[in-house]
């Protein structure tokens, strides 16, 4: 997401939402093979770790 990306013309508040979205879908909706293609979320709920 950060590498190679120009920044120069994106405002505060822009990346801000940028990056909100970015780590909703890090943490809620990307799956991992390691964790049994399910999303880090979803892998915690699965525990009972998270409400």
């Amino acid at each position: 997401m950060f590498y190679n990306t120009d920044w120069s013309g994106v405002s505060i508040s822009d990346f801000i939402n940028i990056l909100d979205d970015y780590l909703h879908w890090y943490n809620e909706v990307r799956i991992k093979q390691s964790l049994g293609y399910l999303s880090p979320m979803e892998y915690r709920r699965n525990l009972g770790l998270i409400a």
